[in-house]
Parts: structure tokens; C-alpha cells; sequence
């Protein structure tokens, strides 16, 4: 049995960075990860947009950690030489309903502490986007774009020169918290690995698997998990050029976004994602191809700020999914849940849940706020 001093389960954007935040403050880290590479789930399927923080309740973690993460990150990137843009984004609206749900979006983004917001009429879209169609836009200089690849790289150099180690293609098959074990946390580690654990810390950071992971650590009182849903997100892209130069944002739908136009760091434009209620068992059961014929409402939503999209501009590009989370009385639960020591009692345990967007943007803060519980 090898004793260590932290475990970090999963190898997405997050669990990466907390590896690294564990890694530089001293303390033995591995990372383990069940598949063959880090980053191959949520991490590397979705619209790698830097979030300014707009739409989060306040006083929610998405909000806070969202808002200070967007700083991190954009400092990390300059700091790093990892390729981003702040390319800005463009709420539009249309109609009395949609103006006034950006006049609530553009409020809640000030009180979240979103300062740099702006409006702007039809006659400035006309002339920033002239094939854009919206009565009036609210305008986030903040909102930037981030080669999620090349982020994750960076983590892991970072991790490993603190004296990390990543180890791919290792499942773990059990864990016994410390509550049963009246010492530390045991983990028995599979697939290459095959090894068994005991380690101080252990961080859930399993994505979409965290809740299923969590209810199979023993020791742990199951009563206050969330249960798992899954909200798999359509991405078609544009054959041709774009004729846009930034991010375009209709109002929110339920779940998600709406179907948006973001942009590569090449400028290929990219339009996704929808929502798609999926019941995986277990990862190998998620089916990841576009399905086409999902086409058409993508073409409907799209002319609806893009008259001017030529028929048969789509083609399918990719999907991902998304985590969602339901209280055991079915209500949804929409903010990233972080459960601590102080939250179940087991010194050393935390358990990310529902990392969804603003993930990606919110990494290095969320892992800052995983440290500060494990030290408080």
C-alpha cells in the first residue's frame, strides 16, 4: 500500500488544476484518470469560451468563482503564452420579452461584479456586425475565447514540475473514506495502476461521474448527494466563412444558452449547443455523433440573428455533455456544488458536483476554493 499525501480523481480542466494547486502547496499529488489522456470528456467538448459572468444568481458559487476565475485565467494565459483572445460577446435581443430579459441579464451581471458591460442600439450592431439582425445587444468586452488544449497543457507542466504525477488509464474501483477507516482514506486504483492508496486528501473531481462516484465511497452518508442528469449539447459548424468577428448570444433558453455562434481561434464559427436529456449508465454508453437531422431547428434558431445563413451552411462538428444535477425531491439544481469537510464531517474529502459552465473559465478559482476548504 503506498501512502501519499493527496488523491485528485479525474483529469479534466478542474481536477487538473486542483492537482496543481495541491502540487504547490507542498503536498504529494497524484491525479488519476480512467481513460487514456486527460481533458477527453466535458473538457475538451464545448464552446472553450472565457465567461465574464453574467447570468449567475447572486452570491452563487458559479457567480463568484466565475467572475474571479475569468481574471486568473486571462493572467494564467498571458503568463503561460496559451492561446486566447478576448473577442467579446453580444447578447441579442428581439421584441418587448427578449429586451427585457437582457435589461434583468445586464443587472444581475453588475451585481455579480461584471462592470464593463454595455448597450448597444441597431444602428452600432449594424455597424459592428452588419449581417447581424437585433433590435439592441448587450455588449461584454470580458467575454474571451481559450484554446482549452493548450490550458490543460500548461496545468499539467505546472503539476508535474511541483512534483505531481498524472496517472492515465486508472479507474478507481473503491474508496473507503477516513470516517470508516479511523486514519486516512483508502483508494484501490485499477486498470495500468492496479495499485491501492491511502492518501489525507482525496477531491472528487470525477465530471460527470462525481455523483455516482461519491455514493460508492464508504463511510460517506449518501442522503445529501445529488443525483446525476445529463444534458448532452449538439455543436454544427459552418462550412464557409463567418461573418462575424464576435461571440453572439441569443437570450437564455431552459438548460442551457440557446443555440449561439462561437469562434475558434482560426475564426471557424461553430453553432451549438442545444439540449438533449441522455440516461448513460456509464461512460462508455454516451453516443457522441451529431445526429443531423437536428440540423433544421439549429438553421431556425440561427436566421432567427442570422437571416443571411446560406442553406446547407451546416455540417455536423461534435458534442458534448453537459452535468446536471436534481435534489432527491426532483428539483434541478443549477449551481456548482462543492462539498467539504464542513459539509459531510470527513476531514480531507471534497466532492465537486455539477461542474458545468463556467467550468472551464472558473478553473484555477475553483481550485483555489478546494484548498481553502481542505485548510480551513
Amino acid at each position: 500500500m503506498e501512502r501519499i499525501d493527496a488523491v485528485v480523481i479525474g483529469a479534466g480542466v478542474v481536477g487538473l488544476a486542483v492537482g496543481r494547486a495541491l502540487a504547490r502547496s507542498g503536498r504529494e499529488t497524484i491525479v488519476v484518470e480512467r481513460a487514456d489522456a486527460f481533458g477527453t470528456v466535458t473538457s475538451s467538448r464545448n464552446s472553450e469560451v472565457i465567461h465574464a459572468g453574467l447570468y449567475y444568481p447572486s452570491g452563487s458559487l458559479k457567480a463568484r468563482l466565475c467572475v474571479a476565475g475569468r481574471e486568473q485565467l486571462y493572467a494564467y494565459c498571458a503568463e503561460k503564452h496559451i492561446a486566447h483572445r478576448r473577442c467579446g460577446k453580444l447578447l441579442v435581443a428581439r421584441g418587448d420579452a427578449q429586451r427585457a430579459k437582457l435589461g434583468q441579464i445586464r443587472a444581475q451581471g453588475q451585481r455579480n461584479g461584471v462592470e464593463d458591460l454595455q448597450w448597444l442600439d441597431a444602428a452600432q450592431l449594424r455597424e459592428l456586425e452588419p449581417q447581424l439582425r437585433a433590435e439592441l445587444a448587450l455588449w461584454s468586452p470580458s467575454t474571451g475565447i481559450v484554446d482549452s488544449h493548450g490550458l490543460m497543457l500548461a496545468l499539467v507542466g505546472d503539476f508535474e514540475a511541483a512534483g505531481g504525477a498524472l496517472a492515465l488509464r486508472s479507474p478507481v474501483d473503491e474508496i473507503v473514506a477516513s470516517a470508516a477507516t479511523a486514519g486516512a482514506h483508502r483508494l484501490r486504483v485499477g486498470g495500468e495502476a492496479s495499485m491501492t492508496l491511502e492518501a489525507g486528501i482525496v477531491v472528487n473531481a470525477a465530471g460527470l461521474w462525481a455523483p455516482g462516484l461519491a455514493r460508492r465511497i464508504a463511510g460517506l452518508d449518501g442522503a445529501r448527494l445529488p443525483r446525476a442528469r445529463y444534458a448532452k449539447g449538439n455543436y454544427f459548424s459552418l462550412a464557409a466563412k463567418a461573418p462575424f468577428s464576435h461571440l453572439i448570444y441569443p437570450t437564455p433558453e431552459a438548460a442551457g444558452l440557446g443555440v449561439h455562434l462561437t469562434l475558434d481561434l482560426a475564426g471557424q464559427a461553430r453553432f451549438g449547443p442545444d439540449v438533449q436529456w441522455i440516461e448513460p449508465m456509464a461512460p462508455d454508453d454516451i453516443d457522441y455523433r451529431v445526429d443531423a437531422s437536428r440540423m433544421a431547428a439549429f438553421e431556425a434558431a440561427i436566421r432567427d440573428y442570422w437571416p443571411g445563413l446560406p442553406d446547407g451552411a451546416l455540417q455536423p462538428a461534435y458534442s458534448g455533455v453537459r452535468p446536471k444535477l436534481e435534489a432527491a425531491d426532483g428539483r434541478a439544481l443549477t449551481d456548482f456544488i462543492v462539498q467539504g469537510p464542513a459539509e459531510h464531517g470527513i476531514a480531507g474529502l471534497v466532492n465537486l458536483f455539477g461542474i458545468e459552465s463556467p467550468g472551464l473559465t472558473a478553473c484555477l478559482a475553483i481550485a483555489d476554493d478546494v484548498v481553502s476548504r481542505l485548510t480551513a
